[in-house]
């Protein structure tokens, strides 16, 4: 039928056009294919950088297209690097992702080297962890809401139940010193799943026969674990920050849902912060220039991790 198909296309193709096909060479013919994606990756993705990099250097404001742009050099970025509010958003930014990542590998890792052991109800208890990543952020958003709730809710009635403190007597979501804790607390939940299926793919890569041969050695499983399975696990680890370093850096709708920055804007990340920039104030420009920051921010610093990620590999 394959054969065919190619045949009816071949007849179906007017002399000249066949003849200038026939002319061309494998390269050529790859080019062809290729293209429209190349074009559609510029229009998506190279035109809008460009562009962000063009406003940057203006005062330009959507909200206000009749007004004349002025071009105004690096004073957007001159701002926004002096800007203390802007440096109080890194700083926040900073303590979620550190945290989120810290407890994400901890606890990933740790289920997935529980669940590579072979056990009864394995495959239950996998689909069952992995549930929470399946959820779309705006539904966890609201769901952990109700939850973090002080009357109502089941988080304050647990911590209470643990800990013997009053429900009512704190709030997630509406303490300065809580809230940044909450949305590291959901974030982690949501999330240790994937950390936990890359490091569960690297457990089960490792070759039983190395194990044996430890065992030959008369090598504890305390030196088995830290001489053969965390140097062997130790580059899908890294992938796994590296993903989500990126996503938790760029953390908005999660975030929005629980807590709105707040309070005050104490959970404030810099993605709130530019989209309250760019919609709410209309500095176009300004959030142009910020929006590049944090662009080579995140290039920059995942460029020098992905190179320490290939010398491990190679290791």
């Amino acid at each position: 039928m394959l054969h065919s198909s190619i045949d009816r296309a071949a007849q179906a193709t007017p002399p000249p056009v066949a003849q200038r096909i026939k002319g061309l060479s494998d390269r050529a013919i790859a080019w062809i294919f290729v293209a429209p994606s190349i074009v559609l990756l510029l229009a998506i993705n190279i035109f809008p950088l460009i562009w962000t990099i063009r406003l940057s250097f203006t005062n330009f404001r959507v909200n206000r297209p009749n007004e004349p742009v002025q071009f105004v050099g690096l004073r957007n970025y001159l701002n926004i690097l002096t800007d203390e509010d802007i440096w109080l958003t890194m700083q926040a930014t900073a303590h979620f992702l550190i945290w989120t990542i810290v407890l994400q590998v901890l606890i990933g890792f740790s289920l997935a080297y529980l669940i590579n052991k072979k056990f009864r109800g394995n495959d239950l208890w996998t689909t069952i962890i992995v549930l929470p990543m399946m959820l779309s952020p705006a539904v966890v958003g609201n769901f952990w809401t109700f939850l973090y709730q002080p009357q109502i809710g089941l988080f304050n009635y647990a911590v209470g139940f643990l800990t013997g403190a009053d429900p009512s007597s704190f709030s997630m979501i509406g303490d300065t010193a809580l809230a940044p804790w909450s949305i590291i607390i959901v974030d982690t939940w949501m999330w240790t799943p994937f950390v936990m299926l890359i490091c569960l793919a690297g457990l089960r890569s490792i070759p039983s026969s190395i194990y044996e041969a430890a065992e030959c050695d008369r090598a504890s499983s305390w030196r088995q674990f830290w001489t053969i399975t965390v140097p062997m696990v130790l580059p899908f680890l890294m992938l796994a920050i590296l993903f989500r370093g990126i996503e938790n850096f760029k953390m908005f709708d999660l975030v929005v849902q629980l807590t709105g920055g707040g309070p005050g804007s104490i959970t404030e990340l810099t993605s709130i912060n530019l989209k309250r920039e760019a919609f709410e104030k209309w500095r176009t420009g300004y959030a142009s220039a910020y929006a590049v920051i944090l662009f080579v921010t995140v290039f920059g610093l995942a460029s020098i991790y992905v190179k320490a990620l290939n010398k491990v590999k190679q290791r």
